[in-house]
């Protein structure tokens, strides 16, 4: 056959070079897109479908590997034919590995089992069919152990940021990305030959390490959840290049770099906490960090190897020496530098029986009533929960019993949930997900204003000021507030802190002075009860901190909760050192459970009618999805016996993020409406600024029922009285949008009227 002409064989370069740059531009774009829009939907409390990630697959192999193939088929040119042919199948592979997204994001372990699956399957058929790997034979022991030493090099970074999980998902993590390795060697192998010999070093191992890497870009897309396959993008493909610089590379190579390279993205970053909903500065930004150190360190690795191939005489012992200690070196990073150690998904187990707590509601005594369902939730949980903790100890399995919830948090996985789940004494099991530790905390919100000059347009458009100066500020009552916790130290919160040891609760960080890492909690406390900020400033206030980072779960929040029906020392049991009579009379909750944490849309529920139970009045925010209709979906917002509260702006106008109802059980919501747009309120260090959300409506409602329940104590406890004076005395709101079927979906009985509510409960007569 003659050799193309000259011509010919630049319309092919050029050719291979355009397909070159399509692949990571049609590969990264799509993906990066749908998690975008995926995770947008997550932060609005829907999901996306999961079958658009094989669309997307599907599409990827379309517009890649049809091209590639046409390449591969059409050109006269060698190099032409197989740089298509390997992209082709490369697309193919990562088009393969997309389906195992198909499993539901709750099952990560089935995933990672579905992706090795996949991918050992796909290799050990690819090479029935082909043959074989290589016909140049093995390559040297050394090489192995310097290709090993790379791929732990290249790990590094992912020790220094990142996290392990549990230790079923390590052990799968490394297993898919072996599974990986091997089914990507024929494509690298393939393409690193067409470079191996003649030229120049440098030049060989730039060429190698371009078609390579473009042969890794759709296999990196197919490797982790969302968004670990774009950190695997990020760090994956310029393994290449360490990779193409390496000597007589055969497929125990290949396999032995890539394997660590893989398992960074797969096994030390966990895909719900590269949400957005968690900040710029949380998991993703780590996982980020990490990504791109291992990229740039690729490239560092291939230069240092063709350095080292010209001055050192490599032996066996001598690469197997260097492997060692870059493992050693990786040992010392994570246990120095890293969060050594796992941090496993936990199953939350709800027993079938819940207490029963009616009749409390006609104790008069207000101690007493609390006492009363303290004990009676006490007493069921230990009584039905004693043969499931007894299985658990006879099994090994560590646990955390609750009893707000009749419910116990098991450290366990997919293997134990459907042994749980089948027993007679339990009505389901949920996911109950666990934060892994970051290399450093983000900063808190710091506020960039002075403390107001006079009263605040929120506080003067519900009439707390009119309040004030003939009812009173509040004085008398206590406000509970579990959140990110609370600055103690601000000047508009220090002084009306209860104080005492069972005032304030760090479950997680175990800070025993009231702190905010994040500065929501500091924000709703102070609106609540304030000096300067707050509708209630002279009520006091105790804390609980359930949202480290801005992601709960069913334990975090029940843990909290748990504090604030009857508070206790930390250290203490809470299940038997509670003091049900220190337990805060009104409850601000500006958070939701949406099922990315855990909750379904019940589970919750007998620890909010067990507030009712006991006379505390709680309030919750409607949350911020609107204005779709039907978006108050997250507990504890759509339970009856939560007084929800949605946001309008000053104009009494409903705010357009302000979730609308009704419930998925047919309930209208919100109850009522209170300022959330542009509040100005204390942040963390002593500043203050505005925040805008549902979150920052609901401490205005916290707020006047302390006024109501100081003005009038003969009112406190009576829930459904004071909820019927909220409605009955609420001003009109202008709705937004559609009324969702009735406007009372939208403004709920309208905005909130602190001075026509107070006078109300004044003139109630508890005889």
């Amino acid at each position: 056959m003659a050799a193309p002409s000259r011509r010919i064989w630049g319309w092919s370069l050029a050719l291979t070079i355009v397909l070159g740059l399509w692949v990571p531009l049609v590969v990264v774009v799509p993906n990066a897109g749908l998690w975008l829009v995926a995770d947008t939907l997550t932060i609005e409390g829907k999901s996306a479908p999961r079958v658009l990630w094989l669309v997307v697959a599907v599409a990827t192999l379309l517009l890649v590997g049809v091209p590639a193939l046409l390449l591969g088929l059409l050109s006269p040119v060698s190099f032409a034919r197989t740089a298509g042919r390997q992209w082709a199948l490369a697309a193919g592979f990562g088009s393969l590995l997309g389906l195992a997204r198909l499993v539901p994001p709750t099952y990560h372990e089935l995933y990672l089992a579905a992706l090795a699956a996949l991918a050992a399957a796909a290799a050990l058929t690819h090479r029935l069919i082909s043959g074989g790997l290589d016909r140049r034979g093995e390559p040297d022991r050394w090489m192995v152990w310097l290709s090993l030493a790379a791929g732990l090099l290249l790990l590094l970074p992912w020790l220094w940021v990142g996290a392990l999980g549990g230790a079923t998902e390590t052990v799968l993590a490394l297993v898919a990305a072996l599974a990986i390795a091997w089914l990507a060697t024929r494509p690298l192998l393939a393409l690193t030959a067409r470079t191996a010999t003649g030229g120049n070093s440098w030049g060989r191992a730039a060429i190698g390490g371009l078609l390579a890497g473009v042969a890794l870009v759709p296999l990196a897309a197919g490797v982790g959840e969302p968004a670990a396959q774009l950190l695997a993008l990020l760090c994956v493909p310029p393994a290449a290049f360490a990779l193409a610089a390496l000597r007589r590379a055969g497929a125990p190579s290949v396999i032995a770099l890539l394997t660590p390279v893989l398992f960074g993205p797969l096994a030390l970053v966990d895909a719900d906490e590269t949400s957005l909903i968690l900040g710029l500065r949380d998991g993703l930004f780590w996982g980020a960090i990490g990504a791109a150190a291992a990229g740039v360190l690729a490239l560092l690795t291939a230069i240092a190897l063709l350095l080292a191939f010209r001055r050192v005489r490599w032996h066996p012992w001598l690469a197997a020496a260097l492997a060692v200690v870059v493992a050693a070196a990786g040992a010392t990073v994570y246990i120095g530098l890293g969060r050594p150690g796992l941090t496993g998904e936990r199953l939350f187990v709800v027993m079938r029986e819940q207490a029963d707590l009616s009749g409390l509601s006609a104790v008069t005594d207000r101690a007493e009533r609390v006492r009363q369902t303290y004990e009676r939730l006490v007493t069921t949980a230990e009584r039905t929960q004693a043969a499931l903790r007894a299985d658990l100890r006879s099994k090994h399995v560590s646990y955390t019993p609750f009893y707000l919830v009749n419910g116990v948090e098991v450290d366990a996985g997919p293997i134990a949930r459907q042994w749980l789940a089948g027993r007679a004494d339990v009505a389901h099991v949920l996911l109950n997900p666990q934060l892994r530790p970051l290399p450093a905390a983000a900063e808190p919100m710091h506020g960039a204003q002075t403390a107001p000059s006079g009263t605040p347009w929120n506080l003067a458009l519900i009439g707390a000021d009119r309040v004030w100066p003939r009812y009173g500020t509040g004085k008398g009552i206590v406000v509970g507030s579990s959140d990110s916790g609370v600055d103690g130290t601000h000047p508009a919160l220090h002084a009306n802190f209860r104080g005492g040891p069972d005032s304030w609760l760090d479950p997680y960080g175990g800070a025993t002075t009231p702190t905010d890492n994040n500065g929501h909690g500091t924000h709703t406390v102070a609106t609540a009860v304030g000096a300067g900020v707050g509708v209630a400033p002279g009520a006091e206030w105790i804390a609980c901190e359930n949202l480290p980072r801005n992601l709960g779960s069913m334990a975090n929040y029940l843990t909290c909760l748990q504090f604030m029906l009857a508070p206790y020392s930390p250290g203490t049991d809470p299940w038997h050192a509670g003091h049900p009579d220190r337990a805060p009379q009104v409850l601000t909750n500006s958070w939701g459970c949406p099922t990315v944490e855990g909750c379904d849309l019940y589970s919750m529920r007998p620890a909010i009618n067990a507030f009712t139970a006991a006379g505390i009045f709680f309030v919750a925010a409607a949350g911020n999805t609107g204005p779709r209709c039907g978006s108050i979906t997250d507990p504890p917002a759509n339970f009856a016996s939560t007084l929800t509260v949605g946001a309008v702006d000053r104009t009494a106008r409903v705010a357009e993020f302000s979730s609308r109802g009704p419930t998925a059980d047919g309930l209208s919501k919100p109850d009522v409406m209170a300022p959330g747009v542009d509040i100005l309120s204390a942040l963390p260090g002593g500043g203050y600024d505005v925040l805008s959300g549902t979150s920052m409506a609901t401490p205005h409602v916290a707020g006047v029922v302390a006024l109501m329940w100081s003005a009038n104590p003969a009112l406190a406890g009576n829930i459904a009285r004071t909820r019927e004076i909220l409605k009955t005395t609420a001003k009109p709101a202008t709705p937004r949008g559609t009324s969702c079927g009735s406007e009372s979906n939208t403004v709920g009985a309208g905005l909130v009227d602190a001075y026509a509510a107070v006078e109300a409960a004044v003139k109630y007569n508890a005889a």
